[in-house]
């Protein structure tokens, strides 16, 4: 195709800022409450997620990449004018990184995949009309936006209820947090690498030869061995008497720290997993189009374009994530390490599933959701309606923002480049 070299380049380009302000955005809602139960310092939470983040998105990033490459837009339109489409993913990712660099410069928990999806709706209608848009698979999309934070607000209010039946309501508290954690910390590495290994590694062509009960038991070999790993640690607390003096539950709450980075591990390998197709899913469509000049042509996603979008996201957070881990990490309700625990396992889980069946969820709702799980297990005066309304508020304008940004870029590159 004409002028392959240059759409290859400013896709580059492009979904590497589009990553960076999925990091400075989504990436902070990720990792706010380790950070916010003071389990990690804001420096360990970036190593975690530098190595978890990137992972996620290389190993288990493909399958929801294919459904924002393919999925959203009826592709046939543009099969007479390949280079419209290739022009409106690369307004896509323009408009989806604007609208995120806009809102975490505010500390807005904005939600990355509306910013996607409603960036190549917006720039599809603009260039087609509103028959090109997959309405029914839009429909499918916008329906989990609802379920992920519902789901994910129910699995924590279940995890937190049960620390606190088996746990926290004892007489004897922090012996049994060092009996049941490593017992948590099993079942949250089992889900984790038991869906990875399932529905996340198909596009690497890992894990498609073994069989169930291989699977299963890799996973388990894994969930207990970094549950040995994690009672170690646990084992090696000591009591601090004069603190549990002032707040019974401060050893017992340090045991929990230990989960919280497990949890935060997990939280970043399934935020990688999910929220890097926002950034390269648009990638992958213009690379695709630009090598065969054609909208039809099935193509593998390059691992280079997944770890495009994980060093980017890395970046993000670095630079620019600290304000939106203020709102989400603190403003919605105070977290300690076994609410953050609860809260980030029942998040993870949401997105890792969500991401092994294609299905673009957002991070922010998922998280949000938990928190909010977390609080009304507490009662419902323990979450802070003004900050949950503001977030809801944000949401509903990402879409549209996402959309008219993505239009004008659209019709800008269209006047340069065509």
């Amino acid at each position: 195709m004409e002028n392959e070299v240059l759409f290859l380049a400013l896709a580059t380009v492009f979904g590497f800022f589009a990553a960076w302000g999925i990091g400075a955005n989504d990436v902070a809602n990720a990792m706010s409450t380790s950070i916010g139960s003071r389990a990690l310092t804001l420096k360990q939470a970036l190593l975690v997620a530098a190595i978890f983040e990137f992972a996620g998105a290389v190993l288990a990033g493909g399958e929801v990449t294919a459904t924002i490459r393919k999925g959203i837009v009826d592709s046939s339109y543009f099969v007479a004018q390949p280079e419209i489409l290739i022009y409106g993913m690369l307004a896509s990712l323009l408009g989806t990184g604007t609208w995120l660099l806009i809102a975490s410069s505010r500390g807005w928990p904005v939600s990355t995949t509306h910013s996607v999806v409603g960036a190549i709706v917006g720039f599809s209608i603009a260039a087609v009309g509103f028959e090109s848009v997959q309405w029914v698979k839009i429909g499918v999309i916008a329906a989990s936006w609802v379920v992920s934070p519902i789901f994910s607000a129910i699995v924590s209010y279940l995890i937190f209820s049960s620390i606190t039946w088996l746990i926290l309501t004892r007489a004897d508290p922090l012996e049994r947090a060092r009996r049941y954690a490593p017992f948590y910390i099993f079942i949250t590495v089992f889900l984790i690498v038991l869906v990875t290994i399932t529905k996340g590694l198909k596009h690497v062509h890992v894990g498609q030869e073994l069989s169930p009960s291989e699977v299963y038991g890799l996973a388990a070999l894994c969930g207990l061995a970094i549950a040995i790993v994690g009672k170690y640690f646990i084992a090696r607390i000591e009591i601090d008497e004069k603190a549990d003096k002032e707040f019974h539950f401060h050893t017992v709450e340090r045991v929990f720290s230990v989960l919280m980075v497990v949890t935060a591990c997990s939280m970043a390998f399934a935020h990688g997993s999910n929220d890097v197709a926002n950034a390269v899913g648009p990638v992958a469509a213009v690379i695709s189009i630009a090598n065969t000049g054609s909208v039809t042509q099935a193509a593998p996603i390059p691992i280079w374009v997944l770890g495009l979008g994980g060093i980017g996201i890395v970046i993000g957070l670095g630079t620019y994530g600290r304000k939106v881990i203020a709102m989400v990490g603190s403003g919605i309700t105070p977290l300690t390490p076994s609410r953050g625990f609860a809260a980030g396992v029942a998040a993870s889980f949401t997105i890792v599933f969500a991401s092994g069946t294609g299905m673009p969820v957002s991070t922010t709702h998922a998280l949000v959701g938990a928190v909010l799980g977390v609080g009304f297990a507490r009662g419902f005066s323990a979450i802070d309606l003004s900050v949950v309304g503001r977030i809801f508020l944000s949401w509903i304008v990402t879409i549209p923002a996402g959309a008219i940004l993505s239009i004008a870029f659209f019709l800008l590159l269209k006047a340069i480049l065509l």
